[in-house]
């Protein structure tokens, strides 16, 4: 019999964080749910109750208390037990409002519920504090200006009060959106890469649609591998699936799109991963980024690819990048509980008009090189104009099209509504 292999990278705090419940105790859960206190979830919540339960956020074991709110807001960290420390650069807290807080009273535990009033959870030895929404979002922000999706959506509506204690999940977290054949747990991303007998993991965050500039610098980050002297380095593209701004492309649009890239051949289906990762999407720069990085390494990837301005956005209230595009990468390399991660810094790709495709930018000869932002991409989508040829592969460009077509003629056939 074969040897079970090691993990290429250990999960932080020593082992993976499991809080859904087993199968056979899961009716005497939900009995003693039916009984208990309850809090409605906001559908944020809910994908936050996903993260934890999956142990994305090891060694976390349910939403914060407020001794690792305080870490996390002030440190970026989490001290463990063994004195050394985990990176925790985003608060995962449930926020409630006064009427909860007295429901709960002094109960030990309550139920947690969805949006829809489901049974989801029982949240154990609950401690509730202060919620100060101002100190939060400037601590994770590093400004309070009106217009942050984040806070608009999960934030400003909330309660005033944070609930934390120990999760106990009913049944794994699905959407029953046609998607949730994507969406991998940490423990089922590490089957599947010693499955494929990896030697290297190497993990790409996005929220857009892949073009042909993301192609190349996954495709150029395997050939790096290899000639560090990996024999099988493979690709997990991982794009986000929790929450995001209105204006970014929705999941399900983006998910089809990623699956033409492959069917294309611009990134090897033999090589690559792709699974979607549960968390919301904050836009909070190189506070973020820390987050993103780290639950890749619960997931298993021990090499992580980052770019110009990541997780960052265009300043809510000024015309310039809420934060300098260069200190996500600067960070990633200095931050605490990160050491194990290996942090991949990629070039800056642009359209070569000369070459007629995407390449690495070159200085020299900066006239020759077009700059497609993401905003200039669906702005391409939305009109009917096609990006320079080489731009992104043509099934995947046509899914985009399709898209910003559909909402064209929704708004179309869609009556005005009357106003008095």
């Amino acid at each position: 019999m074969s040897a079970i292999r090691s993990s290429l990278i250990d999960p932080d705090g020593g082992a993976l964080v499991d809080l859904v419940a087993p199968p056979g105790s899961r009716a005497a859960l939900r009995a003693e749910a039916e009984a208990l206190p309850r809090v409605r979830l906001a559908a944020v919540d809910v994908e936050w109750a996903h993260v934890l339960a999956e142990g994305w956020a090891s060694p976390l074991r349910g939403f914060m208390r407020e001794h690792e709110y305080l870490q996390c807001l002030h440190f970026n960290s989490l001290r463990l037990p063994s004195g050394g420390l985990a990176n925790m650069s985003l608060p995962i807290v449930l926020a409630v409002d006064d009427a909860a807080k007295d429901r709960v009273g002094a109960a030990p535990d309550v139920a947690l519920a969805g949006p829809d009033g489901e049974l989801l959870a029982v949240l154990r030895s609950v401690e509730i504090y202060p919620h100060n929404k101002e100190e939060r979002i400037a601590r994770t922000w590093g400004t309070t200006a009106p217009g942050l999706p984040y806070v608009d959506e999960a934030i400003t509506p909330a309660g005033n009060w944070l609930i934390g204690g120990d999760l106990e999940v009913l049944q794994p977290i699905k959407y029953n959106d046609g998607l949730d054949h994507y969406r991998l747990s940490p423990q089922q991303l590490r089957d599947e890469f010693d499955k494929r007998g990896a030697d290297a993991v190497f993990a790409f965050q996005l929220r857009n649609p892949v073009h042909n500039g993301h192609a190349l610098l996954m495709n150029d980050t395997r050939r790096r591998l290899l000639e560090m002297g990996f024999k099988n380095p493979i690709l997990l593209l991982h794009p986000l699936g929790g929450f995001t701004k209105a204006d970014d492309v929705p999941l399900p649009v983006r998910m089809e799109q990623h699956s033409k890239v492959l069917e294309d051949g611009v990134l090897d289906p033999e090589t690559t991963i792709v699974s979607i990762f549960p968390s919301p999407m904050h836009y909070a720069g190189p506070t973020e980024v820390q987050w993103h990085a780290k639950a890749r390494i619960n997931a298993g990837a021990n090499f992580y690819i980052v770019g110009r301005d990541p997780a960052g956005m265009g300043h809510p209230t000024e015309k310039r990048d809420l934060y300098n595009p260069d200190h996500g990468k600067k960070v990633l390399s200095m931050a605490p509980g990160l050491e194990k991660l290996n942090i991949l810094p990629f070039k800056v790709a642009a359209y070569d008009t000369v070459a007629k495709k995407m390449a690495f930018f070159e200085p020299s000869r900066s006239q020759d090189f077009l700059f497609i932002s993401g905003t200039k991409m669906r702005t391409f989508a939305k009109t009917g104009e096609n990006p320079p040829d080489g731009f992104m592969c043509p099934g995947g460009w046509k899914v985009l099209v399709d898209y910003y077509n559909s909402l064209q003629t929704e708004g179309a056939t869609t009556p005005a509504t009357a106003t008095v």
